[in-house]
């Protein structure tokens, strides 16, 4: 009986080769695209689901609220670790550990340094008790119990260590910033399984205490927060979850500040569950990648890979609905000789499925394709081998049967309906139902298709605008390095400067922090009394010398620059002179912000900025000098001006840009970064959302106009004498292509009515997170409108023409 199925099946998709062929590359696009979001949906939620009793840990983060905004930082203070630790009820552990970023590394054995290590921690006794590692040498009892202890994993040992046994690399000394010595007291398997866990050493706190860290580690500020310093728990049980959050609360509410009090501003403690870590998003992650999951953009994934599949499944029930009459005969026979009306069913389920799996074995190529493709967008784990895991076989395997299901159902109980006796005279009529079905999801299938177009010419334009906007400061052909932090001599950055100024290519230079737009913030909470009242406000520190602002082409609306580097003095942005109630910049001048010891005098107001990405708005911002020097110098960045007119010689003054580092810093790694190319990283999201949205609109656009395609062909044969008919009497050929066209037209136009205010509504809304954005302008809808329209039309006449320019004689001899 499988035989037989099997064996119609084939002749019947081996007949119908057009159709065929248009299905099964629907179908093939659908699945690849839905294989790979899957793979990639697969990927990000398996992270960390291998720790035991993984339901049950959390970590704990802090979240600022304020009447102005919500902030989150994903550290914590440091005495609440204390406090969990001793106090806290409903937890069986808790661990905390502090993220390092050494400069230097020495191997004392070899004398061989390694500059600028990642994935480095200073961790508590009880951090090897909490994730469970397999340990290659040593202990976890007393591996990180005392100073001077380091455990590292097998990956992180073998790059020390080359060619040595584990056991024989246990007592070896590493050298840390050449002043902290540590003996290695243990070998530890890098973890098999996805994991946000990647830390290579992890040394010893009481050893964090004798390095730089030593204040970060030993504060007891309640109020002092950062998102190096890590703390998790592990619950009792879930029950415990709302009374350990009640208790983080009151310990929140205990020791808040009377500044936080006076100004209506609170802090919290969240507890994130292991199961969200992966996908910190505004709490922040600390896994030294710069992928990050986004479960908005995963879930925006799963939808356009639905209705890919969905587009798909239309164009597959379309053309055997209305390729159903061709087979009247053949089930009138089958019915006859006594086949009922579930094998005929089955029949039809089993070509369907045939059909399928050839579009699914095609689609494997297309995901390999696809994956090469984003290769940008996806992070480096996910990869083809992974469609080998048993969970994802078993996916496809569903994913076939149900799109089977879906496309070959409905079909496949119209043609087992047909009644053998009037199949047999000839009487088979489509039904209204049927046709008024078959136009519906035509309608459907363009909507889909006039959306993705749509979203994908206003992202678009969204993307230029952003990086088209003037960022209030000069970008072209301005460049910086940062010195090694670990490292601060001043007298080495100034000797750095004096040797590039001598480099002619290098039109000016300023010593400073971090450039007009970054994502490192520095901010400093500032009271200015008014005389009325007091204008409390977080206030954002830009460092830079005297040339700073000449460099960077930041105007003065008023006052003047900074006098020297040392001198406490303001230059404000007009943003903040505005919300300390200032009419013009010049009123600002001389003004005191501060009381006592913090009074500092306004000498400046510049122009405004923006100092992260055009999606936030400009905040109070100030420029001001290297105040800390004598304690730490936050004059680290040397900020460059190269001839703008000269960019093809960049690579050979950036060469003799890294001889001048070398001879200065030749112990650490040379990184010279572009302005220009730091702005375009911040849209690196919305990068990959319109080369996403690009890909999705094309393959959209190409399953609708392939189903389109079918049907027109379908309509046109049969409707050849009608055709023929209407030649003979006169009608024109463009007669006849609008004759053959204009159904399929008006249900584009429908489409399009309904299409344009869903894609408005969710551009709208999307737009709404940026504080400077595009327009909607009405010509972006008519354009993928008459855009779509005038494909459809092309597709349409080349079978149509091709029709209409027949020999009547010969269509009307032959029907």
């Amino acid at each position: 009986m499988i035989r037989n199925y099997f064996k119609i099946a084939w002749r019947n998709i081996w007949k119908n080769k057009l159709f065929s062929f248009i299905n099964i590359i629907s179908l093939a696009i659908g699945l690849s695209a839905s294989f790979v979001i899957g793979l990639m949906v697969y990927y990000d939620f398996t992270f960390d689901k291998f720790h035991k009793d993984g339901d049950l840990i959390y970590r704990i983060t802090t979240v600022y609220t304020s009447p102005e905004e919500v902030d989150y930082n994903y550290g914590v203070s440091v005495p609440l670790i204390a406090e969990v630790k001793q106090n806290l009820t409903g937890i069986q552990q808790s661990t905390a550990f502090f993220t390092a970023e050494p400069s230097r590394i020495m191997n004392a054995s070899f004398s061989k340094a390694y500059n600028t290590p990642e994935k480095v921690i200073y961790a508590d006794s009880d951090f090897f008790k909490f994730l469970s590692y397999e340990w290659l040498a040593g202990n976890s009892e007393s591996a990180i119990d005392g100073p001077n202890k380091v455990v590292l994993t097998e990956r992180r040992a073998k790059k020390y260590f080359p060619n040595r046994d584990y056991s024989d690399i246990l007592g070896e000394i590493l050298i840390y910033d050449d002043s902290v010595s540590t003996t290695v007291t243990g070998i530890v398997a890098n973890f098999k399984e996805r994991t946000d866990f990647t830390f290579e050493e992890i040394i010893s706190l009481d050893t964090g205490k004798q390095s730089y860290m030593q204040d970060q580690i030993t504060d007891e500020n309640w109020n002092s927060t950062s998102s190096m310093t890590q703390l998790f728990i592990k619950l009792n049980d879930k029950k415990a979850l709302s009374n350990v959050q009640n208790q983080l609360d009151v310990l929140a509410k205990k020791n808040e500040s009377e500044k936080a009090v006076k100004y209506n501003e609170y802090r919290s403690f969240y507890l994130q569950p292991l199961k969200d870590l992966h996908f910190g998003k505004d709490i922040g992650i600390f896994d030294f990648t710069e992928y990050n999951a986004d479960k908005s953009i995963l879930t925006n994934l799963l939808f356009i890979a639905a209705f890919l599949l969905l587009l798909g499944c239309i164009n597959f029930i379309n053309l055997n609905t209305a390729q159903a009459t061709q087979r009247a005969k053949e089930i009138g026979i089958r019915k006859t000789l006594g086949s009922s009306k579930q094998q005929l069913v089955f029949q039809f389920l089993w070509e369907t499925f045939m059909l399928t799996l050839v579009a699914a074995v095609l689609s494997l190529g297309l995901a390999a394709v696809l994956l090469k493709i984003f290769a940008d967008f996806i992070p480096e784990g996910l990869h083809f081998g992974l469609f080998a895991d048993p969970l994802i076989i078993g996916f496809g395997v569903v994913l076939i049967l149900i799109i089977s299901l879906l496309s070959g159902f409905y079909p496949a109980m119209i043609l087992s309906s047909f009644k053998p006796v009037s199949v047999l005279k000839n009487r088979i009529i489509s039904t209204h139902s049927n046709v008024s079905i078959r136009k519906g999801l035509i309608v459907f299938q363009f909507i889909i298709a006039q959306v993705f177009v749509i979203s994908t010419i206003v992202v678009g334009r969204q993307i230029h605008f952003m990086m088209s906007k003037d960022m209030g400061f000069k970008t072209e052909a301005i460049t910086y390095v940062k010195t090694p932090w670990m490292d601060g001599s001043l007298q080495k950055r100034q000797l750095f400067m004096q040797k590039l100024a001598a480099i002619p290519q290098i039109e000016s230079l300023s010593l400073g922090g971090m450039p007009p737009a970054s994502n490192t913030i520095h901010a400093s909470g500032v009271i200015y009394l008014d005389g009325k009242k007091e204008i409390q406000t977080d206030l954002q520190l830009l460092y830079g010398d005297d040339n700073y602002l000449n460099l960077y082409d930041i105007k003065l609306l008023a006052g003047r620059n900074l006098l020297n580097d040392t001198i406490q003095e303001y230059v404000i942005n007009d943003t903040y002179r505005k919300l300390l109630g200032f009419k013009t910049p010049q009123d600002a001048i001389n003004k005191i912000v501060g009381q006592g010891e913090n009074a500092i005098p306004i000498v400046g107001v510049m122009e405004d900025f923006n100092q992260y990405s055009v999606k936030s708005k400009i905040e109070p911002m100030a420029l001001i000098g290297d105040w800390s020097r004598k304690r730490y110098s936050q004059f680290n960045t040397i900020h460059m001006q190269l001839n703008k007119n000269s960019s093809d010689n960049w690579p050979k003054d950036i060469a003799n840009i890294e001889v001048v580092w070398n001879s200065i810093y030749p112990e650490s790694d040379f990184k010279i970064e572009f302005i220009d190319k730091t702005i375009a990283k911040f849209y690196d999201k919305e990068t990959s959302m319109t080369k996403l949205l690009n890909w999705a609109t094309g393959l959209s656009v190409l399953i609708s106009c392939l189903g389109l395609f079918g049907l027109v062909i379908y309509t046109t044969e049969r409707r050849v004498k009608e055709i023929g008919v209407r030649k003979i009497l006169g009608a024109s050929l463009t007669q006849l292509n609008v004759l053959l066209c204009k159904d399929f037209l008006v249900l584009i136009g429908i489409a399009f009515v309904i299409a344009a205010p869903l894609a408005w509504y969710g551009l709208h809304n999307w737009l709404q997170d940026y504080a400077y954005k595009t327009n909607l302008s009405w010509w972006i809808f008519a354009l993928s409108g008459l855009g779509i329209i005038l494909l459809s039309l092309i597709i349409m006449s080349v079978k149509t023409i091709s029709a209409a320019n027949e020999n009547p004689v010969k269509s009307l001899r032959t029907e």
